[in-house]
């Protein structure tokens, strides 16, 4: 990997570990094995560098999530595997995380990716919804945006939970408790 490749791949790690007010250059710098002189040949500075490390975050949390949504069966069991696809909930979502953190909220650049993010997966999850609905496996009455919605509140309410008690089985809960709300939604 070149020095640009660790100083990213460093900073993505670092920003899920202590976001983005506890992620110093310095902190990325000493886990890149990079000098100074590197990144700020590379970079502008720490927004420049958080902007493409989020970039990368969000590209790969899309990546996992259509590797979900996008195989073949039924709406209902590809939003379900989604709910239950194998997280790391105590150290938080990648991308999740970050829609708390004020000073990466506040700036649009660094917001991006995150909103970005949620866009592209509430409107994949509700494009699943309609396709249920046109397949006769969905109830037609239901507001496809409006499930999709719940279903990313349940994955990130999921994340907090399970950091707030310390346990995954607060995640997992939650999950099994948003797939069991979806089922309910059977024609």
């Amino acid at each position: 990997m070149n020095a640009r490749e660790r100083l990213v791949t460093s900073a993505q790690e670092l920003l899920w570990e202590r976001g983005y007010g506890g992620t110093s250059p310095k902190a990325v710098q000493e886990r890149a094995g990079a000098g100074q002189g590197s990144m700020y040949h590379h970079f502008a500075g720490k927004a420049d560098l958080t902007a493409a490390a989020l970039e990368r975050t969000a590209a790969a949390e899309r990546e996992r999530a259509e590797s979900v949504l996008g195989g073949d069966g039924p709406a209902l069991e590809r939003i379900a595997a989604y709910l239950r696809r194998e997280r790391p909930a105590l150290r938080g979502c990648p991308i999740g995380r970050h829609a708390a953190d004020p000073d990466l909220v506040a700036d649009p650049a660094l917001r991006a990716p995150v909103e970005q993010t949620f866009a592209w997966l509430r409107d994949r999850l509700a494009g699943i919804v309609a396709e249920g609905q046109r397949d006769g496996e969905l109830r037609a009455d239901v507001e496809p945006a409006a499930i999709a919605a719940a279903v990313v509140a349940a994955v990130q309410g999921g994340y907090v939970l399970a950091r707030a008690a310390g346990a995954q089985e607060a995640f997992d809960l939650a999950v099994d408790g948003a797939v069991l709300l979806v089922e309910g939604l059977r024609a």
